[in-house]
Parts: C-alpha cells; structure tokens; sequence
C-alpha cells in the first residue's frame, strides 16, 4: 500500500497527485470541504463563523493554497481526476470490512494459526518445498500463480476497506529500490478517523496472516500439499518484507501516523541529506528546525534506519541477488545455443522471457515515478527560429 500524499489525520490536507504536504487545522479542512461542496468563498466565511465564532478569511486561505501549488491555475488546463480501481466497487459493497467482528474473526483464524504451527511443527514447509518440480518452468508458474493471487488479495484489502471509508483507491505497480511493487493508493484516507486509517494500513497484513494460518491449518487436518506449502511459504515472505520500514511498507504507514509525522520519509531523507553535507563540511539550514521536538525525535531515528536499511538492501541486490541472476540467465542462455531437446529449450524460453518482462515491469514503474521530475532536469534543445 501506498499513500503517497496526506497530512495530519483529520486536519491534513495534501496536493492530489503530488508529494507535498501541508497540515492546516480543523477550521482550514472545513473550509475545504465547504468549497468543495460547491459553496463560495463567501459563503464558506458565514458557515464558519456560525460554527466557529471566529471571522476566517477563506479567501486569503485559498490564495496561499494557490501558492503552494495545490489549486489549478484558473483557466489552465483541467486535469483529470485519475480513474480509481474497481469504480463499480461501492463503500455499500464493501462496508462489512470495517465491522469489527470480522476484525474478531480474522484475529481468531490468526491465533488458531500459529497455535497449530506450534504443536503441528512437522507439518510446516521449508524452502525445499519451493523446489517441487525439477523443472523450473512449472516451479516459476506456480510461484507466480500463488504470489500474485495473495497479492491481489493483499491489494485488495486495502481498497476495499479504504473504498469502504469513501475513499476511491487506485491499484498500480510501483518500484521500492531493486524491487516490483504492487501498491494501493488511498491519499484520501488522511482524512478519516484513526481507527479506520490503522484499519486499512493493516488489512494487507491482515490478509497475509489469515491466508498462511489458514494453509497451516488445512496441512495439519489434510496433509502437506504443495499449494499449501506455497501459500504459507509466500504468506511469510510477504509478511516479513512488510518490515522493511525504509521502502514505505504498510508497516511504514503505520509508523508514520502513531507517531504523527507528516511525511516521515521525506522529512527522513532530507534530514539524512543534511547530515550528510555536514559530515563534507557544508553548512545548511536543519529541514527539521521548524517541527516538534517529539516528531524531530522520531525523524532522526527513522533517517538511520533509512540509511543502513538501503545500503543493506541495495548492497544485498548487487552482492546476492545479481550474481544468482546473472548465473540462471547464463544457464538459459547456453540452453538456447546448445538444445538437448524440446524441454530444455522450452525451460529456458520461459526463464528469459519471465526474467525480461519483470525488468521492463520494474523500468516502466520507475519511469513513471520519477521520469517527469528527470525531464525536468534535463537542458530543452535549443530552437532555431523560423525564418
């Protein structure tokens, strides 16, 4: 799950498809909603004095909005609001996932889980059990089937609670360093109450954790199966990167609001930034200097974690990760050049062909993600005028 902008909870308000952050409080969010709702400045300004009993200037409020580059120019180009996921999907639909007896229930199945996985420890699965076939083909399509099944479940759960809220909710594949992400994006889920926040931050996990109980379970009463031992071997990888707090997981969103910062990992990476010119002995301004005492706190402890969080990762990918590729990308290939038979190439195909179609994945996520601001960067050609 992403939310890539937001504010403060309930007196947050954030650019639509930016990552800029600004937090006003309840008065400026009500003027919002008020403008929103179709009502005029002026007409904002007497609904918050009756409900205030303080005189607002809305219209000065929306000038620096303006500023800050959160409204549209006027008379520029409108920009189309991005088509959700699912659109049919309705809160009414969806509204059971916020009951908290299913919360009770789910909570059960979670605990009955690792209950079993104590008692029943024979029947758990180990990392051979990915390694069911010898052919690699059939071992990558069926890893491929069970982990995106989970992840769309596991996406799906934070659209549905946060459709649920009234929140639309997009599904896209995203980059988190070396890896393809699939992320949900519910920026508008700031605005709702904290229990129904935590509710989507966590639903994802919830999933995970329900799914790999219930595999647990079904191996116990049925026996090991090599769904099963997919499903909870999957389950538990998907759990455990949930952790890695430094790429925005779920875990990280959760974070982010218990300890109420705004934008931990921005704020993060610009105070590790500073601290970094300072070790160079360049002397900036503390991006920090202006927030509270308690979310500096918090910050400083987050940059380190985002710090030796990326280079273990990043250091891991070129270490471990590329090697290995490297070398089951050399076996397809000298499987191609010298066939011992229709299988064996047949093996091979499918290993590049995977291979390619996530790197172009992962290079059209990352594109679209920081491509624009790269353009940006860019010298334009100079033109040559026209005679």
């Amino acid at each position: 799950m992403t939310s890539r902008s937001g504010g403060t909870g309930p007196s947050g308000s954030s650019a639509a498809r930016t990552e800029e952050f600004a937090a006003v409080p309840y008065e400026g969010m009500r003027a919002i909603r008020l403008l929103t709702e179709g009502a005029t400045v002026e007409e904002a300004e007497r609904r918050l004095r009756g409900e205030t009993g303080a005189d607002l200037d809305v219209r000065d409020f929306v000038r620096t909005l303006g500023e800050l580059g959160f409204l549209e120019e006027p008379g520029g180009p409108a920009t189309p609001p991005e088509r959700p996921t699912f659109p049919r999907l309705r809160a009414r639909h969806v509204r059971w996932t916020l009951n908290p007896l299913l919360h009770t229930a789910v909570a059960g199945l979670v605990a009955a889980g690792a209950v079993t996985a104590v008692i029943r420890r024979e029947t758990l699965p180990g990392w051979h059990d990915l390694l069911w076939s010898e052919r690699g083909t059939l071992v990558l399509l069926s890893q491929i089937a069970v982990g995106w099944t989970l992840i769309f479940l596991h996406e799906m759960a934070h659209l549905s609670t946060a459709r649920a809220a009234g929140v639309p909710g997009r599904i896209r594949l995203g980059t988190r360093l070396q890896f393809l992400a699939v992320q949900t994006e519910v920026s508008g889920i700031w605005l709702a109450g904290r229990r129904v926040r935590l509710t989507v931050y966590l639903a994802g996990m919830a999933v995970d954790a329900a799914a790999c109980s219930a595999a647990v379970i079904l191996a116990a009463v049925l026996g090991r199966h090599t769904v099963l031992s997919l499903v909870t071997l999957t389950s538990v990888s998907m759990l455990t990167t949930q952790f890695l707090v430094f790429m925005r997981t779920d875990v990280y969103f959760l974070l982010q609001d218990l300890t109420g910062c705004r934008n931990m990992y921005g704020d993060a990476t610009a105070c590790a930034r500073h601290l970094g010119l300072r070790l160079l002995g360049r002397t900036e301004p503390d991006p920090l200097a202006g927030l509270p005492r308690r979310e500096r706190r918090s910050l400083r402890a987050y940059a380190v974690l985002l710090v030796v969080g990326t280079a273990v990762c990043l250091g891991t990918a070129f270490a471990v990760t590329l090697p290995a590729t490297l070398v089951l990308l050399g076996r397809a290939v000298r499987a191609l050049l010298t066939p011992t038979g229709l299988l064996p190439v047949l093996d091979a195909a499918a290993v590049l062909l995977t291979a390619l179609a996530f790197q172009v994945a992962w290079a059209r996520a990352w594109w679209r993600r920081h491509g624009p601001r790269l353009r940006g960067t860019l010298p334009r050609p100079l033109s040559r005028p026209r005679p």
